[in-house]
This record gives C-alpha cells, sequence and structure tokens, in this order.
C-alpha cells in the first residue's frame, strides 16, 4: 500500500463512498466523522480534517480523522490564521513536505497535530469564495504529488455543493455558516439609469447548476465534454464566419477573444482532468470556474481580473452547451431584476419588457447603450458593481436605487419597507408630472420653450403621449441596425421611420442617419479594427465611406415622409465639406425618386449635429449651409476632455458645468441667434434638471431629453426666472474652477428654482 495518495481503489470509487456516506440517515455529525475516515483511509493519510466558514468568517474544525476529537467544534481559525486559515484566505490549495517549518504554521495545543509534518489543504469553493478547508497530514516528511492535489480538489468541490445543497449538514447546523453569500448587503455602484424597484435576481446567461456532480460512466462524460467544446467553437467560428448564432451582436474581438479562450490548452486540458477524475461534465466546468475564480480574484491588475470575466462567460455558454439550452426560452418574475457583467442593447430588449423591474451590471457606463435604452424603457440601472454575480445567486431579493447608484442585496424588511415607502412618494411625484403633462413649458417671466424627448425605439414612441413631450428632438434610427442580427431591408426601415412619423402627427420628428461604429459595432458589417475606434471611421464617416448604406436610408427617410415635412441630421460632422458631401447624397435621392414619380416630403429640412470640437471654430462656414443644428453634448464633451465617455476610469474626470464646456455652447448658441439658426440640445444633458436650467441661462429655448427627464425639467421651466438667472450665469462663466455645480446649486436654490 502506498505512503500517500489514493489507493489502487482510485478517486472515483472515493467520491461514491463519499456520495453514500452522504446519503445516509445517521445524524450530521456522524455522516462528517465517516467522510473523514473514507477519505483519510483512501488517501492513506494518518489526518482528515474538515473546518467550515461560520458567519462570523472564522473556520471552524467541524470533523477530524487522527486530531483530537475534543477539538471538534472548538478549534476556531481566523482567514489567514494558521495554514487552514492560508488555504481560506488565498482560496487556493496549499501542499507542504514540512508544514511546521512554514512561516503560517500556526500550533493548536488542543488538536494535538505536532507530530504531523506533511500538509496538504484545498478549499470548498462556493461561488469563488472559499466556505471551508479540506485537510490531510502525514507524520513523515513527503510531497503530495500533483494528482494528489488534484484528487483533494475534487473531493472538495463535491463536498463543498453538498454542504451548500444541506445535503450533509442539517439545517439548523446550516444556520450559522456562511456557505454562500445569504446576508444583507449593500454594495455601491453608479447610476445609469434612475428610478427605484426591488424584485429576485435572473442571471443574464444564467449558469446553469449540475444537476449530477459525479459520473455513472467516465467515458460517457468524456464524450458530452468533448462535443459540447466542438460545438462551443463551432458556434463563435460560425460568428466570426458572418453567420448567425448567440453572440450576435458582440464585437468582432470580442469574439476572437472568445475563440481564442475557448481553444486554450490549459482550460481544455483542466477540463478533461476534472473530468477524469470522476465529475459529469458539468460538474467539470463548474470546479474549473471555481478555481479560475478564486485564483484571479487576487489579481490587482484590471486586465487579469478582466480575462477571468471572459472565461467565466465562456463556461457559462459551455454549460448551456451543455445543458442543450437556448437564449429566450426561460421564464421571468413579474418582478425580475437583471443581473448581467454587462448587456448590449439587443440583449436587454430580448427580455420582456413588462416583467423587467430593474437592471444590474457589473461593468458598463451611463453612456453605453444598454444604459441609454435602459432609460429609454425607464427601468432603473445601477452599473459598476465589482463582483456583483459572485455574491447573489438567482432568486435573491435585490434593491436597485438608481437614484442612489446602490443596490442591497437580500434587505432586510424594514430597507424594504423604507424603498416602498420611497417607491410611493416617487409615484406621487410622477402623478405630479402627468399633472403638467398638457402645461405649456414657459418661464415665470413668459420664455416659451421648446420640450421634446429623445427616442430610438419603437416602444419609445408611447412616451410621446405620456410625457407631453412637444415631439422627438433625437431620433436614433441606428438602435434598428444594433438589434437586428441582420441589415435591415428598405421596407423595414420605411415601415420603422413611417411609424414614427404616424405616431408623431404634428409634432417635429428629427431623424439622425446612422451613428455606428466606434462603441456600436455591428457583426453583419464587415468592417477593418481600428486602434482608437471612438476617433475612427464612425457616424457620417462610415456613411460617406459607404454611400450605399446611407443612401439606403435616406431612400427609406424620403419614402417614409412622402407629403409631409422631414427633419433629417448628420452625426459627427467635423467639416464643412463633410456636410457638403452628405447633403449631395440627399439631393442625388431626392432626384432619383424624381425620376421614378415617387411622391417627396413636403418640406425637407437638412441639420448637422455638432459634436465635434473642430466646428467651434467654423460655425460661421456650416451654418449658413443648414437648416438647423443639434448640439450632441455626450460626444462633444468627451472629444473636448479627451476622456472616452463609455470607459469608466477616465469618464467622471470632468464636470460638463465646467466654464469651459458652457463657454463653447455659450459660443455655438451666440453664433446660431446670429444667423438666425434654430438650435437645439439633444445630448443626456437636457434631461437633468440642473444641466438644463444651466443651458436656459446660456439662452438655449428647445431641448431634447430623454422621457423620463421630461417631467422634471419641465417642472424646473415652470419655476424659473431666466433674466435673474442669467445674469448669475454670467458672473460664473469667468471663474477658473474645474466644475460650478455648486454653485449653479446655489443660484437656483437662491431664485427659488425647483431642481
Amino acid at each position: 500500500m502506498p505512503v500517500g495518495g489514493l489507493t489502487t481503489r482510485g478517486p472515483r470509487n472515493l467520491l461514491r463512498q463519499i456520495r453514500e456516506a452522504m446519503a445516509g440517515a445517521a445524524p450530521a455529525q456522524e455522516r462528517l466523522d465517516m467522510v473523514v475516515r473514507t477519505i483519510a483511509q483512501s488517501m492513506v493519510a494518518e489526518v482528515c480534517s474538515i473546518y467550515l466558514r461560520r458567519a462570523s468568517g472564522e473556520l471552524e474544525l467541524f470533523a477530524t480523522q487522527g486530531l483530537n476529537p475534543e477539538a471538534v467544534h472548538k478549534t476556531r481559525l481566523r482567514p489567514g490564521e494558521g495554514l487552514v486559515g492560508e488555504v481560506a484566505r488565498t482560496a487556493a490549495p496549499i501542499s507542504l513536505s514540512d508544514a511546521p517549518s512554514h512561516p503560517s504554521f500556526a500550533y493548536r495545543p488542543e488538536t494535538g497535530e505536532d507530530p504531523y509534518h506533511a500538509f496538504l489543504g484545498a478549499p470548498l469553493l462556493r461561488g469563488g469564495r472559499a466556505i471551508g478547508v479540506l485537510v490531510v497530514q502525514n507524520r513523515s516528511e513527503r510531497r503530495y504529488d500533483e494528482e494528489e492535489v488534484e484528487d483533494i480538489q475534487t473531493i472538495a468541490m463535491v463536498l463543498a455543493e453538498t454542504v451548500a445543497s444541506g445535503e450533509l449538514l442539517a439545517q439548523d447546523e446550516l444556520r450559522d455558516i456562511e456557505v454562500a453569500p445569504h446576508r444583507p448587503e449593500r454594495l455601491k455602484g453608479q447610476r445609469f439609469a434612475e428610478g427605484l424597484a426591488y424584485g429576485h435576481v435572473i442571471l443574464h446567461e444564467a449558469p446553469v447548476p449540475p444537476e449530477n456532480l459525479l459520473a455513472e460512466n467516465q467515458q460517457v462524460e468524456e464524450i458530452r465534454l468533448r462535443e459540447a467544446l466542438i460545438g462551443l467553437k463551432a458556434n463563435i467560428d460560425s460568428i466570426l464566419d458572418g453567420g448567425q448564432g448567440k453572440l450576435a451582436g458582440q464585437s468582432f474581438e470580442v469574439l476572437e477573444t472568445y475563440r481564442m479562450f475557448a481553444d486554450d490548452r490549459g482550460w481544455n486540458r483542466s477540463l478533461e482532468e476534472a473530468v477524469r477524475t470522476g465529475l459529469t461534465a458539468e460538474a467539470a466546468v463548474d470546479r474549473v470556474r471555481n478555481e479560475h475564480r478564486a485564483r484571479f480574484a487576487q489579481a490587482r491588475d484590471p486586465y487579469i481580473k478582466e480575462r477571468l470575466h471572459d472565461f467565466e462567460d465562456l463556461a457559462n455558454r459551455l454549460l448551456r452547451v451543455l445543458a442543450g439550452d437556448r437564449p429566450g426560452e426561460r421564464d421571468l418574475p413579474d418582478d425580475a431584476i437583471l443581473v448581467a457583467r454587462n448587456l448590449g442593447p439587443a440583449d436587454l430588449l430580448e427580455y420582456p419588457r413588462h416583467k423587467l423591474r430593474g437592471l444590474l451590471l457589473e461593468e458598463g457606463s451611463a453612456a453605453s447603450h444598454a444604459a441609454i435604452v435602459a432609460r429609454a424603457l425607464q427601468i432603473p440601472c445601477v452599473g459598476r458593481i465589482m463582483g456583483l454575480r459572485d455574491r447573489l445567486s438567482e432568486g435573491d431579493l435585490v434593491i436597485v436605487d438608481g437614484e442612489t447608484g446602490e443596490t442591497y442585496l437580500r434587505p432586510r424588511p424594514d430597507m424594504l419597507a423604507a424603498v416602498q415607502s420611497r417607491m410611493l412618494v416617487r409615484s406621487e411625484r410622477q402623478a405630479e408630472f402627468a399633472k403638467l403633462r398638457d402645461v405649456p413649458a414657459v418661464t415665470l417671466d413668459g420664455t416659451r420653450i421648446t420640450l421634446l424627448t429623445n427616442a430610438g425605439l419603437a416602444v419609445d414612441l408611447e412616451n410621446l403621449d405620456a410625457t407631453g413631450a412637444e415631439g422627438i428632438g433625437l431620433f436614433r434610427t441606428e438602435f434598428q441596425f444594433m438589434v437586428s442580427e441582420e441589415l435591415p431591408r428598405l421596407n423595414s426601415q420605411t415601415a420603422l421611420y413611417k411609424l414614427v412619423l404616424d405616431t408623431a402627427g404634428d409634432r417635429p420628428v428629427i431623424f439622425r442617419t446612422l451613428d455606428i461604429g466606434g462603441d456600436k459595432v455591428l457583426p453583419y458589417l464587415e468592417t477593418e479594427r481600428e486602434e482608437n475606434p471612438a476617433l475612427g471611421r464612425r457616424a457620417i464617416r462610415l456613411g460617406l465611406d459607404r454611400p450605399g448604406l446611407l443612401r439606403l436610408q435616406l431612400r427609406a427617410l424620403l419614402t417614409a415622409a412622402a407629403g409631409r415635412e422631414l427633419r433629417v441630421m448628420f452625426p459627427m460632422i467635423a467639416t464643412v465639406d463633410e456636410f457638403r458631401a452628405a447633403r449631395e447624397l440627399v439631393d442625388v435621392e431626392c432626384a432619383w425618386a424624381k425620376r421614378r414619380g415617387r411622391a417627396l416630403p413636403a418640406l425637407l429640412r437638412v441639420g448637422a449635429m455638432i459634436e465635434c470640437p473642430s466646428l467651434l471654430w467654423h460655425l460661421d462656414a456650416l451654418l449658413p449651409l443648414t437648416d438647423f443644428v443639434s448640439i450632441g453634448t455626450n460626444d462633444l464633451f468627451q472629444y473636448m476632455f479627451a476622456a472616452d465617455r463609455t470607459n469608466p476610469l477616465v469618464s467622471e474626470r470632468y464636470d460638463p458645468l465646467s466654464p469651459p464646456a458652457l463657454r463653447a455652447l455659450a459660443e455655438i448658441q451666440k453664433k446660431c441667434a446670429d444667423t438666425g439658426t434654430p438650435v437645439s440640445v439633444c445630448g443626456e444633458l437636457a434631461g437633468k434638471p440642473l444641466e438644463a436650467f444651466a443651458l436656459l441661462t446660456l439662452g438655449f429655448t428647445r431641448l431634447s431629453a430623454p422621457a423620463g427627464g421630461v417631467g422634471p425639467v419641465k417642472r424646473m421651466i415652470l419655476s424659473a426666472d431666466l433674466p435673474a438667472a442669467r445674469r448669475g450665469m454670467t458672473n460664473l462663466l469667468g471663474s477658473s474652477a474645474g466644475s460650478i455645480r455648486g454653485e449653479l446649486e446655489s443660484l437656483a436654490r437662491k431664485l427659488n428654482v425647483t431642481i
């Protein structure tokens, strides 16, 4: 018989014995004692011990074979204390030939462990966190080989699952054991979409939990794993080759990264080795994923942490392949809170809108298109919540606070009651806004403000009547392209634009032509990868480089608006020549329609978006060529401050309410007033009461806000006295401060403006 390691009976036989011990009818402690005896005997170890993490964070000795039995339930170690604590802290196995010589060794007299030298400990991982430690020890100084380390990790995984599921311990024993994050937690993130909601967690691309951990037939499981890996890689390949698939909507570069990781030899080898230890294919994937979570969680480098997400997503997709699951087939509860690492707008729109109460994201930014869609759908959204998915399980009750940028996991009853009270107040405030729906937006001094709304989806059209907006100041046409799996045809585009115009009636609608590129990548549109896509071929640049694409859209717009007024504007105009070239394409399409006897719009207005700083010094040349202009503050300010608005590391480094930004806006407004060019602001800035107040003081009288911002901004307008406010703003524009937000708030309070 060998000195250490599994006997000739093999790991599968040991796992079967453990399963039989767990399934017995004996009391919990007797079953635990039987498990450690079985492991010690099979691994020819003189000691086998199980430590479990209590709710206090301490690791308590729950069962042992070889140590003093009187130490059971008495010996406790803090994470990081002793070798057992170090295994829990690092969430990684530790193998030593002479444990007492290790600097982390901590001797506990009550255990009587001083004669034992060889030490092998493995964490019991649940959700990437150590909920306990499994230890084997031998008197002689010896090294445990890689196979033995692999074996104990497999055993630890099975123990972790059975402890968490209640198969091994009675519920009264589980009550004070931290088998998974279960206590109330408050996590701070960033506000992506305002609102309050509570409900039950639905995990986007939720991992399919393995129903069976132990394989009945190892060869069958190896075949299942191999076929699932082939299917996963073929799925990714089909998308890379331009086919349709589950990952439609992801960028080419991300898909290439997924494919690279799917081929990663280390990952594939880890999966194969896990299956050979006697696990099912699903359990093998789950085990390898837990090991990656634990290892990468220790890293500080953001790039390395990002690789964890890549492997995490890949593992989840592989589990879904093994389960034969398909997206879109899951039923949602009526109070679903969607939780994801990140989302594209198409992903969000796949879920039934009427059942989604809130959205929580680990990543993203307030300017991401998922956040924009969430605001359009008026779904409260909080993002940038690091480690969120590892802290909750599907079905957990959570609160989404889009006002403070916080989320509460498994809230206490008093916290839930407080949020319900706040939601009642919000409901009453919404009722107040509803009363203002048909009230003209006129300031106290009699200035008429045109208050429009932003849109991009057919569902947004419902907000026109609900908010009382006077029209659509920005219709983002790219959303139709982003949620489609293929290039929308002429008839499809025409139908959407006609629906928008029909719904708006005599209210104005400004269509922005296709704004793709940068962070908006279409999987079916072949483009070259760029080092800096935000400054690359996007928006009008792509349209001019591919005139067929832009002309098709212009043809659809002209057809939809036959006999009516059509307002169309081009995004990201950086030079006057770009606007001339774009307008020429409009003339070409009008001439094409006339030659065929087709009806044209009764009135055609063509405008430009001002979002490139270069135009600030060429407005005198641009404005005479346009029928109107609209300021896209989102892009304008990111280019002014050289800070990518989609990058959370730099997106908060400037405040739009700063003298440089406001002076630029004031200059645009003045030039438009001098030339009689209608100008509006359609960025996110126009939907926030304080920011909109600043715009009014600069002379802007046309604002286009997200639907949720129309009511609050109108309430602000009705309380504002512009002559007094403009005098105050004149003094603030000369400030040398990086932000005058605080001063504007003081000015608004002084003038009794409701912000």
